[in-house]
């Protein structure tokens, strides 16, 4: 923390229907909500999006009492050379040069990452993770991405993308153990990906992910918590999903232990309140990890889905003592 370290953030969180906005008092390591908005995400008109933002920040500034900087937690990613938005859900947004237009239009400083990103900050910083050396937030809900955090600061690496394990393709081993272990009867298709590649593994680990396991091994078209109902009711099909995208994300998760070794692993998204994962998960990860590597605590968050906005409000005060 400096001297000139202001005396809060405002942190945003954007998803493809709805934009949230918290205002948070406070210096160093506390933060206190002050204000919270929600609206209605303008997803197809990018000058309508930019004045959606200003109104938002306009009123947050008035409930703080000051001129904050703002953090902005945005799906998809930046494309590193060019500035533009790639891979948003928010189609009005693909393609512009966001953190560009709204530094412009908010005049003040704006940090943005992904919003996987802003939900490993919080988790890091009074979350489940907080104190630890080291941690992973692996978001597992409509997608699958994450963020790495060292010693409660979020890594980015040079392309801003660290984290995005989602998109590491599932490798071929992979898919035939899945014959082996008879989790599946037949191989598993390889799934082409909004990304614009083949086979990545947030097709399959994903809460859809989960659901096209089901239909893949004849059970109907159902969501993951009708799917763990079915599994308590009885239905071997819905054990065999459950064994099978357990699997799938132990093997993930396994990589990123030998990639990473965080202290922590912190779940986000909807498949993070499945209860069973906390359970199945660090014996199907240790299946893919040599002897001798333990398994790190896989926790549930702390913040739900309040992470987003907080994080996002971290992130700009981690930039601006950054850069002073």
């Amino acid at each position: 923390m400096t001297n000139s370290e202001p005396r809060g953030y405002h942190g945003i969180d954007i998803g493809g229907t709805k934009i949230e906005l918290v205002a948070f008092a406070g210096e160093g390591r506390e933060l206190k909500e002050v204000h919270r908005e929600r609206i209605a995400t303008p997803g197809t008109d990018f000058a309508e999006f930019l004045l959606a933002i200003q109104g938002l920040v306009g009123r947050a500034d008035k409930a703080l009492g000051l001129r904050a900087p703002v953090g902005i937690g945005l799906p998809g990613v930046i494309d590193s050379a060019t500035g533009r938005q790639l891979s948003s859900n928010v189609p009005a947004l693909n393609g512009r040069a966001v953190a560009h237009a709204l530094k412009d239009a908010l005049e003040r400083p704006v940090a943005i990452g992904n919003d996987c990103q802003c939900f490993a900050l919080s988790e890091a910083q009074g979350g489940a993770a907080h104190g630890q050396p080291t941690m992973f937030g692996a978001i597992i809900g409509t997608g699958a991405g994450g963020g790495y955090c060292v010693d409660g600061r979020l890594l980015r690496g040079a392309n801003g993308v660290a984290g995005e394990w989602g998109h590491w393709p599932l490798p071929a081993a992979q898919l035939a153990s899945q014959l082996a272990m008879q989790f599946t009867p037949a191989p598993l298709p390889v799934l082409d990906c909004p990304c614009g590649r083949r086979g990545c593994l947030e097709r399959y680990v994903s809460g859809p992910g989960m659901s096209r396991l089901h239909q893949h091994l004849g059970g109907g078209d159902q969501t993951p918590a009708a799917i763990v109902a079915q599994a308590r009711a009885g239905s071997a099909i819905a054990v065999k999903t459950m064994a099978l995208h357990a699997d799938l994300l132990g093997h993930a998760l396994a990589t990123l232990v030998l990639t990473l070794d965080p202290h922590a692993i912190v779940l986000g998204g909807g498949l993070s309140q499945l209860a069973h994962l906390y359970d199945q998960l660090p014996a199907a990860m240790r299946r893919h990890l040599f002897p001798g590597v333990r398994v790190p605590p896989i926790l549930p968050p702390k913040f739900g889905d309040a992470g987003g906005a907080r994080g996002a409000a971290l992130l700009a005060r981690q930039q601006l003592t950054d850069h002073s």
